[in-house]
């Protein structure tokens, strides 16, 4: 057949493989702005104009689009480079974060304003939830992309010396919207072999023999790879945790959808077919999917015969770690109460549904010195120093033999701290010395990859009549599937802060990390507070209401105080200090907002409202050895590079370390250029994840930056004979008592010198001691009683920053954190059958928030300045989540006088809830008509 087509302007007439998508038709001619988040149609990140209409290209079939004109994101700009309008506009109102989703929406806006005014204009950029109900954002709340479109610029413009405090946009930006940020599988690399994985069919099962043979006789296959290829080393998919439970592959699996072998060929055509053609025969075994049920003498052991050296807590029981403590005595806090409320709260498995899914590429190259090859792996990591040490663990290599970098990540949210390919992808490169790629589809990033743990707490709370607490008592069980990966630190962490937040003399808690038959749980958003703050939030307004207490009062009456010590059942971290409080101030906004609030009167007729609050804190940092190294240097055209080993993936860490380097050195953000992500290239930083960005790795990278600004000042001070006092650092030069000294004439002076030292500065951050950050959370909800429909008419966010280092992103972080709760509060959930196999594989199965789902969010930062963190700073990444479920559920428990003590709160719970309240006050109501009138009063207010 002759094909013809034409892209961003240029003809193409090769043609396409037969069921070829246009998304990997492009792709794989270069433009890779084309992002694969779904390959269903569901998220929008593949999308791009068809003869000017916006299509799915991972549904458009590429031989359709013969004799048409195709345009990408890269061909929106204009022929001299300049940008096309829209994407001026989403650069100007930092329309994005991890930017994964951008080309989506930039193709999608860009097509509908192309119909403004014509025939086919159906008005849909007036209204934007009908206009992207096809393309979803994980990371922003969708209020930036909003703006973007309407052309509401945030942006400002760089200042000398005073970039900290600023809205400075991402340096990365003009990639994102051009198309040309590198993501992990950006990059081209010769020869490369794709991998697929065979999976297990059953929950629990030995593997008795795997026959390959037929698998490797079809055409394009190079390798097939089983539990006896792969070492017998423990390790743990955590980045920095334990149990070391975990094989590469294992002649054991332990729920549906483990790894059972890897296929390697030239396609993933190929790869796939392979994989149907292995025969594997299985003995099953008894399994276990509810954790209460797994701790019981005479359950199914998951991990029978693991000794001591997999630091599993009791292997007998299933318990992968557990916690008991007690300060005071609760009993004793119990007999005090005038009040006491007990219930149960349960909270589900949610996906973190980056739109970038797991993977990586192993490659090799020649090493520096010649001495031969080293092994590379391009990974979407959020980890990429712990993944080099756990590869070089696992496979006896030596450090300087394995290279880890990680490209643009899209989006993480604590789920990219696992090394869920990279281990398998390397036995494959170091089997066959070849390249080897291995990318998650949608499907298996629900059932192949982590979620977020299930949690049932039984929380019981005691008051004395004047609102005082007097003990708090909770036994909490995390469900951490089949392997440990973070289950002990997520549960340790979860009844930290969140029982440290209330002032009480007598606390208790029993916690448990569980195994099951289930998709093993992981790192998440919040790190487990937000499951049991969501039980102590909701247990709180109980109390209240028990007591006949304003909620908000109570709370004021009962939070930790400046001064307070920091008191929990499991012990005291003694690196944990209150070192700046806006606790207060958070529920002063909240206070403000419920005073001048007339969201009601919004509601339609006849629909039920309230109001809720919660209230959360969190360490502003990870616990334990998370250390950051950064390298801030003068460049020879008067520039400078920092080099610091965090990953970006839409956390807004690299704009932070420039400006935190811009103020230093009196300079401009945009004269500071970043190297990160790379074990080759940066020292060491332990990982993106628990709110380390700015608070650690940013730390590192003041002190780097002020210890140059020293040096350079001494320098400027040597070459002139000037004073050091009186060397001023500026822009593009210092001034020395009137003489202009520029930046490049010093670097000269110093390469010709010999004192090459003097221009280059290293900083150092142990990670300790660390803060606490405060948010509050308060919504005002709609309740249609006759369909349970609910809609939030009001959202208001107070959250203590610190100094907020650019209220845009901080502000992005917050819309976003509070936009990925309420898809947890109201639908998201992973749904597993009898078996524990995962039956909501796909978005549209899932139900992630789309733009109409998401109300804007007020936020107001607090004017508090830490004593610990950067320049006054905290960190405002995970927060944001932990409040929004709680204060959800209690609004809806002021609107509806029901309590929904499970996650989501779905429309059809909701409903149900109230349709038999309305039959229990119908049959109570008709009960006291039969009652002689002395008894008619016995009847409880439902309230």
């Amino acid at each position: 057949m002759s094909f013809r087509i034409q892209v961003n302007g240029r003809p193409f007439d090769s043609e396409p493989r037969a069921g070829q998508c246009l998304r990997t038709y492009l792709r794989e001619r270069g433009w890779l702005g084309v992002k694969k988040g779904c390959d269903a149609g569901d998220c929008g990140a593949c999308t791009v104009q068809v003869d000017d209409e916006p299509v799915h290209s991972c549904l458009y079939p590429a031989v359709r689009a013969e004799g048409r004109s195709v345009i990408t994101v890269e061909g929106l700009a204009g022929e001299d480079g300049g940008l096309h309008p829209v994407q001026r506009r989403f650069l100007d109102a930092q329309g994005f974060q991890c930017g994964f989703c951008t080309a989506g929406f930039l193709m999608t806006t860009a097509a509908l304003e192309e119909e403004r005014g014509t025939a086919h204009d159906d008005g849909k950029l007036d209204d934007l939830p009908r206009a992207f109900k096809g393309n979803l954002c994980r990371c922003t709340g969708y209020r930036a992309i909003e703006d973007a479109v309407r052309g509401v610029r945030h942006t400002e413009r760089p200042c000398a010396g005073a970039a900290v405090g600023r809205s400075i946009g991402a340096p990365a930006g003009p990639q994102v919207v051009t198309g040309t940020a590198r993501y992990t599988f950006d990059v081209e690399v010769p020869g490369l072999l794709h991998m697929k994985l065979l999976r297990s069919p059953h929950p629990h099962a030995r593997i008795l023999a795997i026959d390959t043979s037929a698998a490797l006789r079809v055409p394009g296959v190079h390798a097939v790879l089983t539990h006896e290829d792969a070492p017998a080393t423990l390790y743990s998919s955590a980045r920095h945790e334990h149990p070391d439970d975990t094989r590469v592959l294992d002649d054991t699996v332990r729920y549906v959808g483990q790894r059972v072998a890897a296929v390697v060929a030239t396609s993933e055509q190929a790869a796939e077919e392979g994989c149907r053609r292995v025969e594997v025969t299985y003995e099953p075994l008894p399994y276990v999917i509810d954790p209460e049920e797994a701790m019981r003498p005479g359950a199914p052991v998951l991990h029978a015969g693991k000794g001591p050296q997999a630091r599993i807590a009791r292997v007998e029981n299933n318990v992968a770690g557990e916690v008991h403590g007690e300060t005071g005595s609760v009993e004793d806090g119990f007999a005090e109460a005038a009040v006491v409320h007990e219930e149960t709260y349960r909270t589900q498995r949610v996906q973190h549904a980056s739109l970038e899914t797991h993977g990586c590429v192993a490659y090799f190259e020649p090493k520096e010195d010649g001495s031969g090859e080293r092994l590379t792996v391009r990974s979407s990591t959020q980890t990429p120093f712990l993944t080099r040490r756990a590869l070089c663990a696992l496979y006896g290599l030596p450090e300087d033999g394995v290279r880890v970098v990680a490209g643009r990540v899209g989006g993480g949210f604590g789920g990219k701290q696992e090394m869920l390919t990279e281990d398998i992808v390397t036995l494959a490169a170091l089997r066959l010395r070849r390249p080897v790629k291995l990318e998650y589809t949608r499907a298996e990033q629900f059932y192949g990859a982590t979620t977020r743990h299930p949690f049932t707490v039984r929380v019981k709370v005691g008051a004395r009549a004047d609102g005082t607490l007097t003990a708090i008592r909770m036994r909490v069980v995390s469900n951490t599937g089949a392997y440990g990966n973070h289950g002990p630190a997520v549960m340790f962490h979860s009844v930290g802060e969140s029982f440290a937040v209330y002032r009480a003399p007598h606390k208790k808690v029993d916690a448990y990390s569980v195994y099951t038959n289930c998709v093993p749980a992981g790192a998440f958003r919040g790190y487990g507070l937000g499951q049991v703050t969501f039980a102590v939030e909701s247990a709180m307004d109980e109390v209240a209401r028990l007591l006949g207490m304003d909620p908000l009062a109570f709370r004021e009456k009962n939070v930790i105080g400046p001064g307070d010590p920091m008191v929990t059942p499991i012990g005291e971290e003694e690196d944990l200090h209150i070192a700046s409080y806006g606790l207060a101030q958070c529920l002063g906004i909240v206070r403000a907002a419920i005073a001048e609030d007339r969201s009601a009167e919004d509601a339609p007729e006849g629909w039920l409202t309230g109001q809720g609050t919660a209230v959360a804190m969190i360490a502003t940092g990870p616990p334990g050895g998370h250390y950051a190294d950064a390298t801030v240097s003068l460049l020879a055209d008067g520039t400078y590079d920092v080099a610091v080993g965090t990953a970006e993936f839409g956390n807004g860490t690299t704009t932070v370390h420039q400006q935190i380097t811009a103020g230093a050195l009196g300079t401009t953000a945009d004269r500071i250029a970043i190297r990160q992500s790379d074990t080759d290239v940066v020292r060491h930083d332990t990982g993106a994840f628990g709110s380390a960005g700015t608070v650690v790795a940013g730390k590192a990278v003041l002190l780097a930056a002020e210890s140059l600004a020293g040096r350079l000042k001494t320098f400027a001070a040597r070459h002139t004979g000037v004073a050091r006092h009186r060397c001023a650092l500026g822009e593009e030069a210092l001034d020395c008592a009137g003489r202009t000294v520029t930046l490049k004439e010093l670097h000269e002076a110093a390469h010709a010198s010999g004192a090459q030292d003097e221009i280059t500065a290293e900083g150092h951050w142990g990670g300790s001691p660390r803060s606490v950050a405060f948010n509050a959370q308060w919504f005002r909800v709609a309740v249609d009683p006759d369909t349970g429909e609910m809609k939030i008419l009001r959202s208001v966010h107070a959250a203590d920053a610190g100094k907020v280092m650019n209220p845009l992103q901080c502000r992005g972080q917050v819309e976003g954190g509070v936009a990925q709760a309420l898809g947890a509060t109201l639908f998201e959930t992973v749904r597993t059958d009898e078996r524990g196999a995962v039956t909501t594989a796909a978005f549209r199965r899932y139900r992630l928030p789309q733009y109409a789902d998401v109300p804007r969010t007020e936020v107001h930062f607090m004017e508090t300045t830490d004593a610990i963190g950067p320049l006054g700073a905290k960190s405002m990444s995970e927060s944001p989540f932990n409040p929004v479920a709680p204060a959800f559920a209690n609004a809806l428990r002021d609107a509806t006088g029901i309590r929904f003590t499970e996650m989501p709160v779905t429309r059809d719970r909701v409903w149900s809830a109230m349709d038999g309240r309305s039959a229990e006050l119908s049959e109570a109501s008709a009960e006291s008509d039969d009652a002689p009138d002395d008894a008619r009063g016995s009847l409880v207010d439902p309230s």
